[in-house]
């Protein structure tokens, strides 16, 4: 009867939470990389260099860091629906004022409040899965979730392309309509929150009584069985060492993650495409590092593993840099792209699934908006490593291959975090501190 009751209430708040909350990661990536696409006509326009275009691409995250662990922490304390609805009004906003940049300051301004508006979206909603599914379930959801950033690459690359195209309708340039027509399904979507997402399983009245006690029981039993060195203040959060080494770990991942949502479209133009092809070969990647993603989850959690399925695959992300530094057919430079996406987006669901392991409460709050802010400052620095040398050597290989080198330090470090720990695991879950090594 239980295990009946656990796939009823399992498939209930699936569908209740997943799809939706990928639509919101759908609209936030798109509006956070669709820079790249205006890149391919914008930056003529406005006359911007390769390291203007890459500093303000990357200022984005300098605003995200200031406001990220602020940003959880008031949606841990308000509640899930009210914090981001207004994360995805504002951002919205931002994005469509996009439209009216006139130079390098107002570029700046605008990417700058961007970052501001959206910091606390992705790790509120980590922090909110967490509060509805048991450790067990949480990577494979992580990545049916996160899924929504190759999707919208992969959907909004040929969508971002056919944008550019409406250039000169009433005056416009295609630029400009795309980061208008790009950011009202935000602003719709952030009123929608506040009628659909419910905060905590307590006050679901979409589940039956006994689902919704079984999976309050459920979860209050996983807290009760954690390690007693689990943390739970916020400063435990913040200054875990742990928590620091998987910021240093997501900052590799970040910057091959933005790299490629910022630059892949310019590195395809390379090869003398149109803007409508460059939208199409861009999605292929995409499109291949969904199922990636999900069968490594799937895999992670079935062998409940997580340390070396992050290795792994931040190494194929790293060879898969090495080799586009140096493609030059189109066949080839799709190819890299191709192993740099499936590596990136498969080592984040396993890596996303540690911090609630050791954490919980409002130390999960700060610790995984710290490693989320700190860690996204990789994309800061890759975005603007890759236009400075592009800019000085006039090839983006030397750039890729800077953050190869980033990616095989996250690899490194997480190598290193399971290594130092040779205590007897506490808790089946402990795979953090203990991974099984196959």
């Amino acid at each position: 009867m239980t295990c009946e009751l656990e796939k009823r209430v399992m498939r209930k708040i699936t569908l209740r939470i997943v799809p939706f909350i990928m639509i919101l990661y759908f609209i936030a990536f798109l509006d956070r990389v669709n820079i790249g696409f205006a890149a391919l006509t914008m930056n003529e326009d406005l006359g911007f260099s390769p390291t203007v275009f890459g500093l303000g691409a990357g200022i984005f995250f300098l605003g995200y860091f200031l406001f990220e662990v602020p940003s959880n922490l008031i949606l841990h304390k308000v509640g899930a629906r009210i914090w981001i609805a207004r994360v995805m009004i504002t951002w919205g906003l931002v994005s469509g004022a996009m439209a009216f940049v006139q130079g390098t300051t107002s570029f700046y301004t605008l990417r700058f409040l961007l970052g501001v508006a959206e910091a606390g979206f992705f790790p509120g909603i980590i922090l909110y899965l967490s509060y509805w599914f048991p450790a067990q379930k949480r990577a494979q959801v992580t990545a049916i979730f996160m899924a929504a950033a190759p999707i919208s690459t992969a959907l909004g690359s040929p969508i971002s392309a056919a944008l550019l195209e409406m250039h000169g309708f009433l005056g416009f340039a295609g630029w400009q309509w795309m980061f208008v027509l790009e950011a009202i399904p935000a602003i719709i979507l952030g009123i929608v929150v506040l009628f659909w997402l419910t905060d905590r399983p307590e006050k679901a009245r979409w589940l039956k009584e006994d689902e919704r006690a079984w999976l309050i029981s459920t979860l209050a039993a996983e807290q009760a069985r954690k390690p007693a060195s689990a943390q739970h203040s916020i400063w435990s959060g913040l200054l875990d060492k742990r928590v620091l080494a998987l910021a240093l770990v997501y900052f590799g991942t970040s910057a091959g993650l933005y790299t490629l949502g910022i630059w892949s479209p310019q590195i395809i133009k390379t090869l003398g495409l149109s803007s409508m092809t460059i939208g199409l070969l861009n999605a292929i990647p995409a499109v291949v590092s969904v199922l990636a993603m999900v069968l490594w989850a799937r895999h992670s959690d079935k062998t409940n593993e997580r340390s070396w399925h992050v290795i792994a695959a931040c190494l194929l992300a790293a060879c898969g840099l090495l080799f586009a530094g140096t493609a030059g057919t189109v066949v080839t430079v799709i190819l890299a792209l191709t192993l740099v996406n499936c590596g990136i987006s498969a080592s984040k669901p396993p890596l996303w699934s540690m911090p609630t392991l050791f954490l919980s409460g409002p130390a999960a709050a700060a610790g995984i908006a710290t490693i989320n802010s700190i860690g996204n400052l990789g994309g800061f620095i890759g975005p603007f490593m890759i236009g400075l040398i592009k800019q000085h050597t006039g090839s983006f290989s030397w750039g890729l291959w800077f953050v190869a080198g980033l990616l095989v330090l996250s690899s490194l470090t997480v190598f290193a975090l399971s290594s130092m720990s040779h205590r007897k695991p506490t808790s089946r879950d402990s795979a953090i501190t203990h991974p099984k090594i196959h």
